[in-house]
């Protein structure tokens, strides 16, 4: 009877397990002519009855919105306010360093929750990641964060009318308290997925260069400072004549004459973040404008050696000669490594144009975020197409020459703490027919020891002022007599002509002379 049992319970299994890969079968089958997936629809049904009976209301806000474009502000102010609660009840907790690496700044962490009291109302925060599933495709480590607000649904008003805007306010508030300078410098696309982007990495920024020590002329300095503060203060100005909130430098001279030591004294003047734009790696002028979105408002945008960045110098009279060099090797046969290599090299060299380049200062992406400035470097400034650098791209240009008396005062004070020595009559005299850099300068007043000696390092920037003189002088000798040979040369050929031409001249009249006599 057992057995019988027992037999029969089996074929009851095997005949539901057929069923239901039957029903599996079938439904596979008939679910593309579906228009609805009954799980999604139950799922929907069963959230309209919680929120029915619920009387809790909840508020979601992400970190990247709309097409993730730009990091959310609301998101970022939520952020900076909920620290100054976190720390008081949150049981988990993320450290950062706060303003000039002087404190610690403390946070919630992901997946906690704290509770707020405003006006009598009791509010919940709750911080929250999804990853993104593995056959995404965004990469595994992927993820969307965002902030959830719950509150009773009798306090919709307070919420709308005054808690939200309170929340905005204090986080802005809060932001601009902690906030960290920041050097950014852009990371390759291939890194940019999903939402969690890192398109610039940065370290907190602590170069000391101020104007106070920058080797310039007092002046020349007291003008630039007097511009970086007006533009500072000019936002109702630029709104008034319809520009955007935005200022173009062009620092231009030698290597070695102070043009990221000024950058690096703006930032400190201003109190502005610094994005250093490496061009080489971005790939086209779309990723370029991405690049312009996620820079912060209150920055300075930065393209150093932009003569060596990218092939943009006088790039509207190379297109041609490229064209026809290219036309003429169409027809010669390539190796297979060569083509191979060539395919290689159109796929990682930056598409960046210099019409990308000139809309990204000054087109209709630039007036994104406000308050910046865009500051190029270069030491042949003459190289540089003219569309780059006219004034309302590049509204002010900077020249960083040589150093000059003034200069050098600065640095005496910066290096040896000196306003004033006897050598210093010496060292003025030099500097009036001696082409040096500050950077040069500098190291000569750099003391080797640990024990100053300010008149060991007087006198190492004589001998090294000499030096240069005596090189300059020598070297426009060498000058002068390749000059002159040159001109002799020619001079030598001219008269070696001009005696070829009259021998050439007397061999033919006395040939016609010849043909004279013997016609008579």
């Amino acid at each position: 009877m057992e057995i019988k049992e027992m037999m029969m319970t089996g074929k009851l299994w095997t005949s539901l397990g057929s069923t239901a890969a039957a029903l599996m079968v079938g439904w596979a089958m008939f679910q593309p002519f579906c228009p609805v997936d009954p799980g999604d629809y139950l799922k929907k049904c069963g959230n309209k009855l919680v929120t029915f009976f619920s009387p809790y209301i909840e508020i979601k806000f992400s970190e990247y919105t709309a097409d993730r474009f730009k990091r959310s502000e609301v998101f970022s102010a939520i952020e900076a306010y909920l620290m100054s609660n976190s720390s008081k009840q949150a049981k988990r907790l993320k450290a950062d360093a706060g303003k000039n690496s002087r404190t610690v700044v403390l946070s919630m962490d992901d997946q906690e929750e704290i509770t707020e009291e405003f006006q009598g109302a009791t509010f919940w925060w709750s911080s929250t990641v999804s990853h993104t599933p593995k056959f995404s495709y965004f990469s595994a480590s992927d993820e969307k964060r965002y902030y959830i607000l719950t509150f009773h649904k009798r306090y919709r008003n307070l919420v709308t009318d005054s808690y939200l805007n309170h929340v905005i306010e204090e986080g802005k508030a809060v932001g601009v308290r902690n906030q960290q300078r920041k050097l950014y410098t852009n990371n390759s696309s291939d890194n940019w997925h999903g939402y969690k982007k890192t398109i610039w990495s940065h370290v907190v920024f602590e170069h000391p260069s101020t104007f106070q020590t920058l080797a310039m002329d007092p002046k020349k300095k007291n003008e630039i400072m007097e511009d970086l503060i007006t533009f500072k203060r000019s936002k109702d100005y630029y709104k008034k004549i319809g520009k955007a909130w935005k200022r173009g430098y062009l620092l231009y001279g030698p290597p070695g004459t102070g043009k990221s030591s000024m950058i690096a004294a703006i930032a400190n003047l201003l109190d502005y973040d610094v994005y250093d734009l490496e061009l080489t790696i971005v790939k086209n002028n779309t990723e370029l404008r991405k690049l312009l979105i996620e820079t912060s408002s209150k920055s300075i945008i930065v393209i150093e050696d932009i003569d060596c960045s990218l092939d943009l110098t006088g790039q509207r009279k190379k297109n041609k000669k490229k064209k026809e060099k290219d036309e003429k090797k169409e027809g010669e046969p390539k190796p297979d490594e060569i083509k191979e290599e060539e395919e290689k090299s159109k796929d990682t060299e930056s598409k960046v144009t210099l019409s990308g380049l000139l809309n990204f200062i000054d087109g209709l992406w630039s007036a994104i975020g406000g308050e910046k400035l865009i500051i190029f470097t270069t030491n042949y400034v003459d190289q540089l197409d003219p569309a780059l650098i006219r004034r309302g791209r590049m509204d002010k240009h900077i020249e960083m020459s040589y150093c000059n008396y003034e200069g050098f005062k600065v640095l005496a004070k910066n290096y040896l703490d000196l306003e004033s020595d006897p050598l210093f009559d010496t060292i003025h005299g030099l500097l009036k027919d001696t082409e040096i850099t500050p950077a040069d300068v500098a190291e000569n007043l750099m003391s080797k020891a640990f024990e100053v000696n300010s008149k060991e390092c007087l006198e190492a920037l004589i001998s090294a002022l000499q030096e240069t003189k005596e090189k300059a002088r020598l070297k426009a000798e060498e000058e002068a007599i390749a000059a002159a040979t040159k001109e002799g040369e020619a001079s030598t050929s001219t008269k070696e002509a001009a005696k070829e031409t009259e021998e050439k001249e007397s061999l033919t009249r006395s040939k016609d002379k010849e043909a004279e006599s013997d016609l008579v």
